[in-house]
C-alpha cells in the first residue's frame, strides 16, 4: 500500500475497508500492509478500488518487500535530498531576510528578486510531498497535518511576495522603527523555515518505518532459494524453492538450507537448528527423523521428503508471526497524528474567524490577512512534528556512545511500567559459541597431549563442537592426521602419527572398550548440567572425557543482579533443554525458567505474560527470537545476533556486554520523558501563542 504519510492516513484507510460488510481490517503504517478478513463475497479488486477511493494505492501482497525495491527507504532518500536541498538555500535567505526587514537601508536593486530565488525551490520542490498530499486530501474532502502545512507554506511565500513586491516602498521610507514593527510581514523565511524543519522530522519517521519491515526483508532472505529435487532416474533439477510441492525429493548438501518442513528418507548429517529453535547443539538427521524448512545442514547429504512447503511451513509461520506482532503495535503512534482530525480542521476555522473578526472591528483588509496567516504559521505543526524525532536524535546519540541503539518511539510508553525481562539463553545469556569446559583424563593419559590429538582427529570435519575442540587444543600442533572418516552422527576416526583416535559420542567411542570410573563421572556430572560429553578413545584405550558448553557471558549475572535491584523479574525463555537451562539460570540468578519452547511458543509464552498483567521487555539475538521481542511490550535485541531479530527489536544493544540492558532501560525511560516533555511545550505553544 502506497500514499500513506501519516497514521491517519493509516487510520482513514481502515476506516474505509471496516465499512464494507463482511470486511475487519487493520493496517499497518510501519508496514505499509493491511490485514484484511473478508467474506467470500468480498474480492481483492473490490478491496483494493475501495482504498483507490481513499486516496492510496493498493494491491495483494505476493511477497515481502526486498531492500531494494523498499518503498520507505526510497520515500526517505528522496526526503533527504529535498531537506539538503531546502537546508542550504534556508541559511543565506533567513540571514538576508532579517536583513533587509530589519535595516531598510541594506535593500539593494532587485533583492526581492534575491529573496524569491532562493526561497522558491524551498516552498515549491522540497514542500512538494506536502503540497501534493495537501491535494489529495482535499479531492477526498479530507484534513490532515499535510493539509495545514501546505496551506501555512503557500499562505505565507503569496503574502510574503505580495508584501515584498507591491508593499516596500512604504516601509523602506518609514524609518527603522516602522521596519521592525513591520518585519514580520516578510515571511519567506518562515514559509521555507516551515519546510525544512517538517521535513527533518518527516525524513527521520521515514527511516524509522524502513527500519520496520527489515525484520520481514532478512528473515525472508534466509530461507532457500533454489531447490535441488530428485527425479525418477536418480538425476536431480534445480528448480525455485516456491514451486516445490508436497511429496516431492529433494537433496541438500552440506552448507545449504533446508528448503522446506519434511522427512529425511537418505543420508544423515548435523543440522544447524539454532536459528529456529535456540537449541546451541547441532541435531542429528537420519532416516525417519523430521527436518525443519530455514535450517543449515553442516555435514553430510539428505534427500528429503518435503510434507509442508511455501506458507505452510514453520519458517512462513514465523514470518507471519513477526508481521503480525509488529501489527499489533500500530496503535502507538505519535500524538501529533493521532489528533490531526481535530486540530487541523480547528485551526483552520480560526484562521477564518481571525480574519473575519478583524475586518468586522474595522481593521483593514493587510491587517486582516496578516492576523490569519500568523495563525496558520504559527499553527503549522512543525513543533508537533520534531518534538518526538529531535528527541530521539539526541538519545540516538548518548546512546551510540553507550552501545545502545534506540530505534523507534511506539514502544517506549510502556517502558516506565516494564515489570519482567525475559532473557533468551543462546547467544544473549551465553557467548553461542560451544567451547571446552574441562578435559578429564583417565588416569597414566596427559589431558592436554589427549585433547591435542582429538583436535587433530577433529581437523577435518565441519562440525562446530569440531571447532571448539580444535579451538581448545594447546597441545603439538605438527601432528600427522590421515585416513579421516566422518560418522554422521557418532563422531570421527582418524589416524594421528600413525595411531587410531576416535572422538564422539560417549557410546560410540565406549562400545567394546573399558571406561575409567573418573570418565563415567566426568560425563554423568557434564551431562547433568546440560553440556555435551565427548570421549576420546587413543587404540583402544578410552583416555579422554571432554565436555563442551554454550559458555555464560561474564556480564549476565551483574545484569541480572542489577534489573533485580531496580525491582525487576527476571525469566529465562529457551529453546534448549531442561537440565541446561536450569544450570544457565542458576548461574546467573534467575530463578524462573521456561525450556523446550519453539518460537511461536515464546510468543505465547510472553503473551500469557502480559495477560497476567505484566508489562514485558525480551532480551535475544536469534531468528526464533524475533517474534517474541516484536510481540513484547519493549524488544532488546542483542547487536551482533540476527539482522531479524535486530529488525524486529525496540532497542538494539550493539556491544555483547549485557550491563547494556539496565542502561538501555534507563536510557529509554529518560527519552520518554522528554519526548513527553516536549510535547508539553508543543502543544502548549500553539495553545498559548495561536490566541
Amino acid at each position: 500500500m502506497t500514499g500513506m504519510s501519516c497514521a491517519s492516513c493509516a487510520g482513514r484507510v481502515e476506516q474505509r475497508l471496516n465499512k464494507l460488510d463482511g470486511v475487519s481490517a487493520t493496517v499497518n503504517f510501519a508496514t505499509r500492509v493491511a490485514t484484511v478478513d473478508a467474506a467470500d463475497a468480498v474480492g481483492v479488486t473490490e478491496l483494493c478500488e475501495v482504498v483507490a477511493r481513499a486516496g492510496y494505492h493498493a494491491a495483494p501482497r505476493t511477497e515481502v518487500t526486498t531492500s531494494e525495491d523498499d518503498p520507505d527507504a526510497r520515500h526517505a532518500r528522496d526526503l533527504l535530498r529535498r531537506l539538503a536541498v531546502a537546508a542550504v538555500l534556508f541559511i543565506p535567505l533567513a540571514d538576508l531576510s532579517v536583513m533587509f526587514a530589519a535595516v531598510p537601508s541594506t535593500r539593494f536593486a532587485g533583492w526581492e528578486w534575491v529573496l524569491t530565488g532562493l526561497a522558491a525551490p524551498i516552498v515549491t520542490w522540497a514542500a512538494w510531498p506536502f503540497h501534493r498530499a495537501a491535494a489529495r486530501n482535499a479531492r477526498h474532502g479530507v484534513a490532515a497535518m499535510e493539509t495545514l502545512i501546505s496551506i501555512g507554506v503557500t499562505a505565507a511565500t503569496v503574502w510574503s511576495l505580495y508584501t515584498v513586491f507591491f508593499d516596500s516602498a512604504e516601509r523602506q521610507t518609514s524609518g527603522v522603527w516602522q521596519a521592525l514593527v513591520g518585519s514580520d510581514s516578510i515571511y519567506l523565511e518562515v514559509a521555507a523555515g516551515v519546510t525544512v524543519l517538517v521535513l527533518a522530522g518527516r525524513y527521520f519517521e521515514a527511516r524509522a518505518k524502513s527500519k520496520a519491515g527489515g525484520a520481514l526483508r532478512a528473515l525472508a532472505a534466509l530461507g532457500a532459494k533454489e531447490v535441488s529435487v530428485l527425479l525418477a532416474d536418480g538425476g536431480e533439477m534445480l528448480i525455485p524453492a516456491s514451486e516445490l510441492k508436497e511429496g516431492q525429493r529433494f537433496v541438500v548438501r552440506p552448507g545449504q538450507s533446508i528448503a522446506a518442513d519434511g522427512l529425511v528418507v537418505e543420508g544423515a548429517a548435523a543440522v544447524d537448528v539454532s536459528a529456529m529453535t535456540g537449541e546451541s547443539s547441532p541435531v542429528q538427521a537420519a532416516p525417519g527423523e523430521s527436518v525443519v524448512g530455514g535450517t543449515v545442514v553442516l555435514d553430510g547429504r539428505l534427500i528429503i521428503e518435503a510434507a509442508a512447503v511455501g506458507p505452510d511451513t514453520r519458517f512462513a509461520g514465523m514470518v507471519r508471526l513477526v508481521e503480525e506482532a509488529q501489527a499489533s503495535k500500530a496503535d502507538a503512534q505519535r500524538l501529533a497524528d493521532r489528533i490531526a482530525a481535530v486540530f487541523v480542521p480547528a485551526v483552520l476555522v480560526i484562521a477564518i474567524v481571525t480574519a473575519a473578526a478583524w475586518l468586522l472591528m474595522g481593521g483593514d483588509v493587510d491587517r486582516a490577512i496578516s492576523a490569519a496567516l500568523a495563525v496558520l504559521v504559527i499553527a503549522c505543526p512543525c513543533a508537533l512534528g520534531l518534538a518526538t524525532p529531535t528527541a530521539m536524535m539526541v538519545a540516538s546519540g548518548r546512546g551510540a556512545q553507550l552501545g545502545i541503539f534506540l530505534k523507534g518511539h511506539r514502544a517506549l510508553e510502556a517502558i516506565r511500567k516494564v515489570d519482567t525481562v525475559v532473557f533468551d539463553k543462546t547467544g544473549t545469556l551465553t557467548t553461542g559459541k560451544p567451547t571446552v569446559t574441562s578435559v578429564v583424563a583417565a588416569d597414566g593419559w596427559d589431558a592436554y597431549e589427549v585433547l591435542a590429538r582429538a583436535a587433530a582427529a577433529e581437523s577435518g570435519s565441519e562440525h562446530a563442537l569440531s571447532a571448539a575442540i580444535v579451538s581448545a587444543s594447546r597441545g603439538p600442533q605438527a601432528l600427522a592426521v590421515r585416513d579421516f572418516r566422518a560418522i554422521a552422527g557418532s563422531g570421527v576416526v582418524a589416524a594421528v602419527n600413525g595411531v587410531p583416535v576416535t572422538v564422539g559420542r560417549p557410546s560410540w567411542v565406549a562400545r567394546g572398550r573399558v571406561v575409567a570410573a573418573n570418565l563415567v563421572a566426568a560425563r554423568r556430572t557434564g551431562q547433568s548440567r546440560g553440556e555435551t560429553v565427548i570421549f576420546v578413545a587413543v587404540g583402544d584405550a578410552v583416555c579422554a572425557a571432554i565436555t563442551v558448553a554454550d559458555a555464560v557471558k561474564d556480564s549476565a549475572a551483574d545484569a541480572v543482579a542489577a534489573l533485580h535491584r531496580q525491582g525487576l523479574k527476571t525469566m529465562l525463555l529457551t529453546g534448549d533443554n531442561e537440565a541446561t537451562a536450569a544450570a544457565i539460570a542458576s548461574t546467573v540468578g534467575i530463578e524462573e525458567v521456561v525450556a523446550e519452547v519453539q518460537p511461536e511458543g515464546k510468543v505465547e509464552v510472553v503473551e500469557r505474560l502480559r495477560e497476567a498483567g505484566r508489562v514485558v521487555a525480551v532480551v535475544g539475538d536469534g531468528i526464533n527470537d524475533a517474534p517474541a521481542l516484536a510481540r513484547a511490550d519493549l524488544g532488546l535485541a542483542i547487536g551482533r545476533g540476527t539482522d531479524v531479530a535486530a529488525g524486529a527489536a525496540d532497542i538494539v544493544l550493539v556491544r555483547e556486554s549485557l550491563d547494556a540492558v539496565p542502561q538501555a532501560l534507563g536510557l529509554a525511560r529518560a527519552t520518554l520523558r522528554t519526548i513527553r516533555t516536549n510535547m508539553i511545550w508543543a502543544f502548549g505553544y500553539n495553545v498559548a501563542a495561536i490566541p
